[in-house]
């Protein structure tokens, strides 16, 4: 299974000590020393696991014009209008529905563009690491976000999607930026460890997922365009 880049001091870093244990174990017979090395190896197993970075639907073909998919794997906490908090109101300035990801430390933490079209803006902000399951988290924690604009021949779409560390992620990696293009369900970034991803969809689109549904990043849809017409 493909590893995504950035994981890969992670996985390799616990191996060291971990050879060094089981060798120094061997060469004096004593079991203590080899059996040190077995957490080590259980957490390169783990970022293994964490950094995986599998194969979805929008990788073997283009999704459909009209579809927003979930930018990762989790479990949608918010569906429809902006999540409330304390000010600043944590959905953009505008006319906005919501879409909120809770990625769990065991899910993939690749993400993917909800949607197709060109970033036009991006920003990053240092903040809190708030538990990303909080709702002050929105507002209070470190986040990237991008702003996608896709001319068709309805009318111009835009769709805004923030990156959102918790507790215990301390990095955002977004591996796009503004004047470039992305395809819906194109990788372009990821979150280390707890993390939450934000979408931010017009009126127009009709939410197609709820709260505590599961959901897979490039293939779940969770929003639809109006038909054409």
């Amino acid at each position: 299974m493909r590893i995504d880049p950035a994981g890969w001091p992670l996985v390799t870093g616990p191996l060291a000590p971990a050879v060094l244990l089981a060798a120094a174990g061997r060469s004096t017979g004593r079991r203590g020393l080899r059996r040190a090395a077995w957490p080590f190896l259980a957490l390169s197993a783990y970022m293994l696991l964490f950094f995986r970075d599998p194969e979805r639907d929008c990788d073997r073909e283009e999704p459909p014009a009209d579809v927003v998919l979930s930018p990762a794997d989790g479990m949608v906490m918010v569906a429809g209008e902006p999540q409330e908090g304390v000010a600043p109101e944590p959905a953009p300035e505008g006319g906005w529905q919501q879409v909120s990801v809770f990625l769990s430390v065991v899910d993939v933490h690749v993400n993917r563009s909800p949607y197709r079209g060109e970033v036009v803006e991006s920003s990053y902000r240092k903040g809190s690491f708030l538990a990303a399951y909080r709702a002050e988290s929105a507002h209070r924690n470190e986040r990237s976000e991008l702003w996608l604009r896709e001319d068709h021949p309805e009318g111009e779409r835009t769709v805004v999607f923030r990156q959102l560390v918790g507790v215990l992620a301390r990095r955002i990696v977004t591996r796009t930026g503004v004047g470039q293009r992305l395809a819906t369900g194109e990788r372009f970034g990821l979150m280390k460890f707890g993390s939450r991803m934000d979408v931010f969809l017009p009126r127009e689109c009709t939410i197609t997922v709820s709260k505590g549904q599961r959901v897979r990043g490039g293939e779940t849809v969770i929003a639809r365009w109006p038909a054409a017409g």
